[in-house]
């Protein structure tokens, strides 16, 4: 008699099942299937830079994030296991215990997370299959028009490339196990309080006022797309400061892996093909290409990313002046523009993409300051962190990055052009005097 097949999916930043091919291979190839997502302790620690790796606003994301994992998964009767505790310390055991065939995991290639994958599978004593797939991308590694070390340092050159000979492939369809695979569990999902932070309520000024989770990211999707048609003007309106409707806001459940990068791309197809297609539709599908670039950048330069120099290897006279970080962090600069986002980003974890670029130039190249401190600080800070448009965007308005031109932000004439009658600047500096 064949032995019966045992998978167990390891979730990382791939928090959904709808589209999610470490889920699908699983139960396409296995008798039984579990599921296994690890907040690990140290994504809660200080960094050298003297922040947390993760403050309280993607905290609460993530546990939202997981408790509806953890539902959808039920729905398809795979129990998933929580732990609080390190991947190596978790993931052997229930390998053993479980008897498990394969492992189904999604890839990623920065050094923490390849760190922890080696000690994994140095702890298993066991053969075990290790099944890692590339899900977290628009245009897939094995279909664009170049090896990894040739991945063009220009964004242009990568976009017209992969727009020409690269098709997106269709999404992964989730099926059921079937109802003998369900099993309850005692693992429990932490709490605020168990990672160390005091539970809050949103400030309701918020331009991100969403809760985590595969649910929230569809009926987002749903009403971005189809309730509102605000797909259609996503290109005017997506410099935008105040409000849900500016932009798409996708992001952070992009980058737990809420919803896919080809989700939203089919949805815009279809969308295109019903209500209509315009430099908008498209305008969505080049952020998304942005998303997959600084993925490649990243896995074309490694540990570069992380480095002063960038990929560029550039030397400037960084400085780190802890006062200047302090009013950069505070929002008590000399510029009123820059307080406002930088007050928006602590209060609730969020701040657009033109006050990224603001605030970013400014810390870079108006104070000099070394600019890994402020990817650190955007690292705890933002519910919508990835480690790939994080440090790309960070070496980018730096000047050590993928930006030939090198360009410094002009934030007077930036506030002027975004913020003309200072509607954002006075929600955020109330206290402040103009």
């Amino acid at each position: 008699m064949q032995e019966k097949q045992k998978g167990l999916v390891w979730f990382r930043n791939d928090l959904r099942v709808h589209d999610n091919e470490s889920l699908t291979n699983a139960i396409q190839e296995n008798d039984t299937v579990i599921a296994v997502y690890c907040f690990d302790p140290r994504q809660f620690e200080e960094t050298r830079f003297g922040f947390k790796k993760t403050e309280k606003f993607r905290a609460k994301f993530l546990i939202e994030s997981v408790t509806v994992l953890r539902q959808n998964l039920e729905k398809l009767n795979i129990p998933l296991l929580v732990y609080h505790q390190k991947l190596e310390d978790s993931i052997p055991e229930i390998v053993t215990q479980n008897k498990i065939n394969s492992v189904y995991f999604q890839e990623e290639w920065t050094s923490e997370e390849m760190e922890v994958l080696e000690n994994i599978k140095s702890k298993i004593s066991v053969s075990v299959a290790f099944r890692a797939t590339y899900n977290q991308f628009l245009f897939h590694p094995e279909d664009i028009p170049f090896d990894i070390p040739s991945i063009p340092n220009v964004f242009t050159q990568f976009r017209n490339q992969c727009e020409k000979s690269t098709k997106v492939r269709p999404e992964f369809a989730v099926q059921q196990m079937p109802e003998e695979n369900w099993f309850a569990n005692e693992t429990v999902i932490p709490t605020m309080e168990t990672l160390g932070f005091t539970d809050f309520e949103m400030d309701s000024r918020t331009a991100f006022p969403f809760r985590g989770g595969e649910d929230e990211a569809m009926k987002r999707l749903e009403h971005y797309f189809w309730k509102t048609k605000k797909l259609s003007v996503y290109k005017l309106t997506r410099n935008g400061l105040i409000g849900t409707d500016f932009s798409s806001k996708f992001s952070p459940w992009l980058a737990n892996g809420s919803i896919s990068a080809k989700t939203i791309y089919w949805e815009i197809i279809k969308y295109e093909q019903q209500i209509g297609k315009n430099e908008s539709t498209y305008w969505l599908i080049f952020e998304l290409i942005w998303r997959d670039y600084f993925k490649y950048v990243s896995m074309k330069n490694g540990n570069s990313i992380f480095k002063i120099g960038g990929i560029l290897d550039k030397k400037y006279d960084w400085k780190n002046n802890p006062l200047a970080i302090k009013n950069w962090i505070n929002g008590t600069t000399k510029e009123p523009f820059v307080n406002a986002n930088m007050i928006e980003l602590q209060q609730t974890g969020w701040m657009s993409n033109r006050g990224r670029q603001n605030v970013g130039s400014y810390f870079a190249k108006n104070l000099l300051l070394d600019w890994r401190i402020g990817a650190a600080y955007f690292e705890a800070m933002l519910i919508d962190y990835d480690v790939h448009s994080n440090y790309g965007n960070w070496m980018y308005v730096s000047g050590v990055g993928n930006d030939p031109r090198d360009r410094k932000f002009n934030i007077k004439l930036q506030a002027e052009n975004y913020d003309g009658q200072s509607k954002f600047q006075k929600l955020w500096l109330q206290q402040q005097l103009f």
